[in-house]
């Protein structure tokens, strides 16, 4: 697998469904809420300690050209802008399930 070594925040669909429940039920904010994962991590280390996780032997090739969705990412391409609201499901945990 060639894999973008750009940075991401992935967030837990947990952690999504409860933002959006008080997102819900408290007053309008006019505007954007960003919402991420509680830890930034480089993708290629995010999909190899998935497949690890999952028992899949599949080599990570580190490419920065790698394409995500069609379009070449950086390190600013895949984080939330300053101050998003933070998730607070880590990846380690998320696995251990």
């Amino acid at each position: 697998m060639r894999v973008a070594p750009a940075l991401m925040q992935p967030v837990a669909a947990d952690d999504v469904a409860s933002a959006l429940a008080e997102i819900a039920v408290n007053p309008p904010v006019n505007g954007i809420v960003e919402l991420a994962g509680p830890e930034p991590l480089r993708a290629d280390d995010l999909i190899r300690r998935v497949l690890s996780a999952r028992a899949d032997n599949r080599t990570i090739v580190v490419d920065e050209h790698a394409r995500y969705f069609g379009t070449e990412v950086d390190d600013k391409s895949l984080v939330p802008g300053d101050n998003p609201r933070l998730g607070a499901i880590r990846l380690a945990d998320w696995l251990r399930g």
